[in-house]
């Protein structure tokens, strides 16, 4: 099986030695995604719901690099600083998930990198 690192200018570049998905056949494997402005590599905000909203586009943009949609993922895996924020994330996450429903697993950590709020990795797979 063929591997394909992902990178896309729309969404913010790696911040350590990772790519911001690999691709192995059908499967995207997309890396933990924070707040970043992909135009600037700056956190987008100290506010957390904006935050939450820029992870969600910065890995909606990379899955559209890989080809992929939202309506492909199958896993999330979701980071908070605070679980306190567990149903402000719910509302953002569901506009998002509307009618697709992946697995999700969400877990409060004690920090993240450059003090995001949140941070949020997935996987998705195209039928094939």
């Amino acid at each position: 099986m063929t591997l394909k690192m992902i990178q896309t200018k729309d969404a913010p570049a790696a911040i350590g030695p990772y790519s911001q998905a690999v691709q192995a056949g059908n499967w995207l494997f997309v890396s933990g995604q924070i707040g970043l402005s992909p135009e600037t590599g700056e956190m987008v905000s100290e506010d957390f719901d904006h935050q939450a909203r820029q992870v969600l586009e910065n890995l909606k943009q990379i899955l559209a690099a890989a080809g992929f949609e939202l309506s492909d993922v199958v896993s999330v895996d979701v980071f908070l600083t605070d679980m306190g924020r567990f149903s402000s994330f719910n509302a953002i996450y569901a506009k998002v998930f509307s009618t697709h429903k992946p697995a999700r697993a969400l877990v409060e950590v004690s920090a993240l990198p450059r003090a995001a709020l949140v941070e949020i990795k997935c996987v998705a797979c195209r039928p094939g």
